[in-house]
């Protein structure tokens, strides 16, 4: 996703009356895209409950120096709420190991991310939010508790130290600890505009410390959505119509309740739920009912009228993203010219948590725990579909088990609270394996044509990209619709900047919305499907003009654009780029800048005699500016290049009869254990660069290099993902 919008942060403290300090910070005058009132907290005033500080802030310390941060952003694997920790114990001179991390509840007026402009984590987005706004946080928090104690000691609070939630007076060497400290901490004004540490006095950022979040989850102890219970909770679960906009036609309910177990059968118009007292009743409920469908309009198309629209929709104008020079003129008289098409799959997000929603629906007040990407958005649509007045709803977020966007829609929290008003209990609605599959959000078809031509000298003079495909920001985000709504910022994202300089550009975005399916954000949107394409195509334009191509896209980038020539200079030191190999082997090189980081990745991979392909090993530099934890940026981007081989060998959702027809990961597989490659990470330490992000930085890289080294083993170009579908012997 895009920025849509950056907001000043506002420092805010108030007093607590039960004893502590709360800080808090502000982002006013944000307009959230999600439906439903503003929070209670949008007034920015400091509340407290009987179980302690309302949730507007990031941190508390009570009377016995607990000191808990509530993290803004969802913990799904990637790390965050270390990483995120660490940024506030930095500057509030705490340790990892005397802090505990807590999510936040909904509340956009405080959790706001200024990169996505809502409470919502995605879009590798929340380093690059949190980088300034958790330090200030952390050092207004540590500079009022050391004012607290110097005013208690009477003395300058420039000659008092803080260390490890410690205020230490150096010329006598008093001590007063954070929680004797926080109820007059919370009394005094708010300072404003604290220096922050300098990044030479960093202790905690900059190194790996152990993640917080491992121990209760190797012990078992972490609660993932699914794993919630409630006393007297039932277990649901569901079955949609199989084709988009069909309606429940028929079904046997008495049979459902003849399960041992089954305790309800709520049937919609669009959906059936089977709730037991434990899921294999449901499940055995479920099959029992024989639910029959109404498919409507959509029970006829297959993948043949999917493809035939796009590439229908790819052959008129749409809306220019980016314009300069005459790129027509150039084209007719380039020397040489390439003219291609480039497809690539609705996807899946198949993460390892499937969907689950656990809601109790009560008269005056609903409770939700479920792990979610955007907590005001599920919020709002309970209350939405309850009736009930927004502060009624609790929304508990629970640790995710894998996201990759999916979890940045609310469809099945809807669902669940529609289904939830007919039971008095609380339940669990667990989607299955294929239910998820099968009625998922989907990245997007795209349908790319590409032309580009070269001068004389073997340089890009022309480059025109038409990306075809639907808009996710038009579903979820219409706001962040650019050109009077007509252009999708992300669908563009990594082909509208790139890291060349060209002749002459021409992008254009032609919308075109498939009507079986719905998109959705999927990790790394627009430039997991636009690097691919340009890379791809920088690679056939350095054949074309008979160069290598890492020294063709040397010869294009911009004189000025050190960060870029650093990646490629040491991807190409540290891969071996240009040493001999056997044959069937290759080498291929991919160079972005998305999501604010610059990013070279070289694979190598062999291809054998049957066409079948094995990556051996994946080498990446990157420069994300300041580095929070080195241990956390190689695991995000080694997740992130596993997560996207699959997508290039592997993943494609297809539709027959209106209906998608993978179903599991037997036929929606994942890259397995013997397949995965070693994926060396290299960092270029640049504190002074921009902050970028980096959770889907490797997936973006996956493709383009494994597409180019492919070509290096075999000379064959695949344009069309997945890769391992029998291409290599149609190339």
């Amino acid at each position: 996703m895009n920025a849509l919008v950056a907001r000043r942060a506002v420092l805010q403290a108030g007093a607590a009356a039960a004893g502590g300090l709360l800080l808090s910070l502000r982002l006013p005058g944000l307009a959230r895209a999600a439906p439903g009132p503003a929070s209670a907290a949008a007034s920015g005033s400091a509340s407290v409950s009987g179980a302690g500080f309302a949730p507007n802030a990031f941190i508390r310390i009570d009377r016995q120096g607990l000191v808990t941060l509530v993290m803004p952003n969802a913990e799904f694997g990637q790390g965050i709420w270390t990483s995120a920790c660490m940024l506030i114990a930095e500057e509030l001179e705490v340790g990892l190991d005397q802090v505990t991390p807590v999510a936040a509840p909904p509340d956009g007026a405080s959790y706001t991310d200024p990169e996505l402009g809502e409470q919502a984590t995605g879009g590798s987005a929340s380093i690059r939010g949190d980088w300034k706004r958790l330090r200030q946080a952390g050092a207004t928090g540590r500079t009022m508790l050391v004012q607290a104690a110097a005013n208690r000691w009477g003395v300058d609070p420039a000659g008092c130290t803080a260390a490890r939630a410690v205020v230490t007076h150096g010329a006598t060497g008093r001590t007063l600890g954070y929680g004797a400290l926080a109820d007059e901490a919370a009394l005094l004004p708010v300072p404003k505009d604290v220096p922050l540490k300098p990044q030479s006095a960093f202790t905690l950022i900059g190194t790996s410390p152990r993640r917080l979040d491992t121990p209760a989850k190797v012990n078992g102890t972490a609660i993932f959505g699914i794993d919630v219970t409630m006393p007297g909770m039932g277990v649901g679960t569901v079955a949609a119509c199989p084709v988009k906009g069909g309606r429940l036609r028929a079904f046997d309910e008495k049979a459902a309740r003849a399960i041992k177990g089954v305790r309800d059968v709520v049937a919609l118009d669009d959906v059936i739920a089977v709730i037991g007292d434990h899921m294999w009743a449901a499940k055995q409920g479920l099959q029992a009912a024989n639910a029959q469908w109404d498919e409507g309009p959509n029970a006829s198309i297959g993948m043949a009228q999917v493809i035939a629209g796009l590439d229908a929709a790819s052959k008129t104008d749409g809306v220019v993203a980016k314009s300069h020079g005459d790129a027509t003129a150039a084209l007719d008289q380039a020397a040489k010219k390439l003219d291609v098409v480039y497809q690539l799959p609705f996807l899946s997000h198949a993460p390892m948590e499937p969907i689950n929603t656990t809601i109790h629906v009560r008269p005056d007040g609903a409770d939700l725990w479920v792990g979610t990407q955007v907590p005001v958005r599920a919020q709002a649509t309970v209350a939405q579909e309850t009736g009930l007045p927004i502060d009624k709803v609790s929304v508990h977020c629970q640790v995710i088990g894998g996201a990759f966007g999916r979890r940045l829609d609310v469809d099945s929290i809807t669902q669940a609270a529609r289904i939830a008003r007919h039971v008095a209990y609380p339940v669990k609605l667990i989607w299955t394996r294929e239910e998820d599959i099968q009625h998922d959000l989907y990245r997007p078809y795209y349908y790319d044509r590409i032309t580009a031509g070269l001068d004389a000298d073997g340089r890009i003079a022309a480059w025109s990209h038409r990306v075809t495909g639907s808009s996710v920001m038009a579903r979820w985000a219409p706001p962040g619709m650019e050109m009077d709504g007509k252009l999708d910022p992300d669908a563009v994202e990594g082909a509208v900047e790139t890291p060349y300089v060209f002749g002459a550009q021409k992008t254009e975005y032609v919308r075109h919305e498939p009507d079986t399916v719905t998109t959705a954000w999927w990790r790394g949107v627009g430039p997991t499907h636009n690097v691919f394409v340009v890379e791809s195509v920088i690679d056939e334009l350095a054949g074309l003009a008979g160069k290598d191509p890492v020294a063709f896209r040397r010869g294009l980038l911009a004189p000025d654009d050190k960060r870029a020539r650093a990646v490629l200079d040491l991807v190409v030191e540290k891969s071996g780029w240009g040493a001999a190999l056997p044959s069937g082997e290759g080498r291929g090189v991919a160079l972005q800048v998305a999501f604010g980081t610059h990013m070279a990745t070289v694979a190598h991979v062999a291809v054998g005699k049957q066409g079948e392909i094995r990556v051996k090993r994946v080498t990446v530099a990157l420069d994300c500016g300041p580095v929070v934890n080195p241990d956390t940026i190689e695991s995000q981007v080694q997740g992130g290049i596993i997560f996207g081989l699959t997508m290039a060998l592997y993943s494609e959702i297809t539709i027959e009869n209106g209906r998608v027809l993978q179903s599991n990961f037997h036929d929606y597989r994942m890259l397995r254990i013997n397949e995965a490659p070693m994926v060396d990470v290299h960092i270029v330490h640049n504190p002074d660069g921009s902050v970028g992000g980096i959770g889907e930085t490797g997936t973006v890289a996956a493709a383009p290099a494994l597409a180019n080294a492919i070509f290096a083993a075999t000379g064959r170009r695949l344009r069309r993902i997945p890769f391992a579908t029998g291409q290599m012997s149609e190339a």
